[in-house]
């Protein structure tokens, strides 16, 4: 499938109606690095299991996500995913974790950067938290994610004006990936990534789980517990869902299929 930055950075491979690039985190830097160097405005996306069952229905996602040059496994079930499957990843680069080494990335380099969603409060907390950790960043501008598609307009030129090299989307999935692929081109910014609930972190509004969970892939556990009305049809009955669609995969490959590269 042809990529929207005309790029393939390293070894891609096939994971059900996807793909992940194998790349360590360090390894995913020097690529977001080139990125931002080549000035081609490049969408980049990770993937987990709840964006892997999204993508079964819906159609739009699915060409949005394998057509980013650069994809990251940032689910735990992406890895465990991946073992079972036969492909070689080398960690999870989760989306949290890639933003914050960027973020340290712009502050060495001295690239520029936008941060774009969450409420108001958040985000300018954001800014302010990360430019204290940071003492050379370079955020030249910031927005809330509230807004209706009247103010898209505005909001397009005033982002693209910004002369940023890095931008960082806090909006959930599909909305971000949606959102970043309609108006990729017209931001004119090298480098866009979607962070989710990120800010929300970085603001202290919700919390990560302890790092004895992350390693042990029990994230997802933990956001769980936090909220399981909410969660509940996402984590246990998407899980399962994936789960099962792996062991079906598994067991096409046995019977004489292969896994495109």
């Amino acid at each position: 499938m042809k990529m929207s930055a005309e790029i393939e950075i390293g070894k891609r491979y096939h994971i059900l109606n996807t793909y992940v690039n194998a790349l360590s985190m360090d390894e995913t830097v020097q690529a977001v690095e080139k990125i931002i160097k080549r000035g081609v405005p490049t969408q980049h996306v990770v993937v987990n299991a709840l964006k892997v069952n999204l993508m079964i229905d819906d159609k739009q996602l699915l060409n949005i996500v394998n057509s980013c040059p650069l994809i990251n496994a940032d689910g735990a079930s992406i890895v465990w995913a991946a073992k079972h499957l036969g492909v070689p990843l080398k960690e999870r680069v989760t989306g949290i974790d890639l933003f914050q080494n960027l973020i340290k990335l712009a502050n060495d380099k001295e690239y520029k950067v936008y941060l774009f969603g969450a409420k108001e409060e958040i985000v300018v907390t954001v800014k302010r938290i990360l430019e204290k950790q940071y003492p050379n960043l370079h955020i030249v501008g910031y927005r809330n994610g509230y807004f209706t598609e009247a103010d898209e307009p505005e909001i397009v030129k005033n982002i693209s004006e910004s002369g940023a090299d890095m931008m960082f989307v806090a909006f959930s999935s599909p909305k971000k990936e949606y959102w970043i692929n309609k108006y990729l081109k017209q931001l004119n910014i090298p480098f866009v990534m979607g962070v989710g609930g990120s800010f929300d972190v970085i603001a202290g509004v919700t919390n990560r789980a302890p790092l004895w969970m992350q390693n042990h892939g029990l994230e997802w556990f933990y956001r769980f517990i936090q909220e399981p009305r909410r969660l509940w049809k996402r984590y246990i009955i998407g899980n399962f869902k994936f789960v099962r669609l792996i062991y079906a995969e598994k067991y096409r490959l046995k019977s004489g299929g292969t896994i495109n590269g």
